[in-house]
């Protein structure tokens, strides 16, 4: 007997469909669609990605060797993960790929928590950037003003 009540995985046209000011992410073969952050969030990553990409991508008062990308589509099998910002050592992924998503893990993710997008980005997305072998992972809360590593 088949379960006819079982939903189809979720495929890339399904956020291809969604309006334009919806961020669409696949885990686990579900759609997560959710709006545009608000502005402590995007306020967070966008300080976040200038302090960070100085110092890792252009070696200003850092290391560099360093890939920082604010946004980044990531393909890593059949889940589609946009986290908020995302690094790669150019020692692993020498140029930025001409596409419009990456198929490498990224060495780096940060998550800035939205109260309606906190549990997703800690449980389900952490699940699969650790499963792909992501080495280091921020959660960043500018409610509360943490930063969990």
């Amino acid at each position: 007997m088949s379960d006819t009540s079982r939903k189809r995985p979720a495929t890339y046209e399904d956020i291809l469909a969604l309006p334009p000011h919806v961020n669409g992410q696949i885990v686990d073969g579900e759609l997560f669609a959710t709006p545009r952050p608000a502005n402590p969030h995007a306020a967070a990553s966008s300080t976040l990605g200038m302090d960070i990409g100085g110092a890792y991508q252009r070696g200003r008062g850092g290391p560099g060797g360093w890939w920082i990308v604010f946004e980044p589509e990531i393909h890593l099998g059949r889940n589609v993960l946009v986290p908020d910002l995302a690094g790669w050592r150019r020692s692993r992924l020498p140029a930025i790929p001409p596409t419009a998503f990456f198929t490498l893990a990224p060495d780096w993710v940060c998550e800035v928590l939205s109260p309606s997008t906190a549990s997703f980005d800690r449980v389900k997305k952490m699940r699969v950037f650790a499963a792909e072998g992501v080495g280091h992972a921020w959660l960043v809360d500018p409610g509360v003003r943490t930063l969990e590593v």
